[in-house]
């Protein structure tokens, strides 16, 4: 099942051996220490090659691990959004980008991302499935 292991889970391990190698920025490593959003506006724009988007999958489970963890966090809608315009600004052209959660949107086209590759990890009975997405960063942005 999903937790702060998801690295660890032996085809996940496996997806980002091949496609990011060891070397990776990781916007929400456990345990939780600042928000992810303020961490990636501390980077200069493209300047980022590897980068791991593997957020709690809701809204609602960042608020509880970032107050679990000290941090204040204002739900709002936009938060998504707002993270996944820095990860754009700050990749590199042809850089990558693993996107893990319960869809497949990952960083997206109109953000200037193509996909390469979806992995699909089953983790049985009535858990969620993990969906693992690879994309290039194609072009700046669209929009």
């Amino acid at each position: 099942m999903p937790n702060h292991m998801t690295f660890s889970i032996p085809p996940i391990a496996k997806l980002i051996q091949e496609e990011l190698g060891s070397n990776f920025v990781d916007p929400f490593p456990y345990p939780f220490e600042r928000d992810a959003l303020e961490y990636l506006k501390e980077f200069p724009t493209e300047s980022v090659e590897k980068l791991a988007f593997d957020p709690p999958y809701s809204v609602r489970q960042l608020k509880e691990k970032y107050e679990q963890a000290g941090l204040s966090f204002e739900t709002r809608p936009t938060y998504w959004r707002l993270l996944k315009e820095e990860i754009a600004r700050i990749v590199k052209p042809n850089g990558k980008v693993i996107s893990f959660g319960w869809n497949s949107g990952g960083i997206g086209k109109v953000l200037g991302f193509e996909i390469t590759r979806i992995l699909l990890v089953a983790h049985g009975g009535i858990h969620n499935d993990t969906i693992c997405t690879v994309e290039k960063k194609i072009q700046t942005r669209l929009i």
